[in-house]
């Protein structure tokens, strides 16, 4: 993603500025692997991720109350259920 400057030039944002994030982003931005965020998306699609085209992207607000929600009950009940599937 890109902004522009009140001069014109196109500045790149940072990570932490972008709103949506592909999975390999999402993976170096919160530290977990990119086959674990992957099958998150995969779970959790239109919950905080999206696909388009031919990709996920990741809703950085909605994973972190998502990540925050997990904190606080101290379960990720549907990641070990999808694991289990595969």
């Amino acid at each position: 993603m890109t902004d522009y400057s009140a001069t014109g030039k196109i500045v790149p944002l940072r990570i932490g500025e972008k709103y949506g994030l592909s999975i390999r982003e999402a993976g170096a931005y919160y530290g977990i692997g990119v086959k674990k965020l992957r099958r998150l998306a995969e779970t959790h699609t239109g919950e905080f991720a999206i696909f388009m085209g031919n990709r996920y992207l990741i809703l950085r607000p909605k994973f972190e109350e998502y990540l925050l929600n997990c904190m606080k009950t101290g379960k990720m009940e549907e990641v070990k259920d999808a694991e289990t599937r595969a």
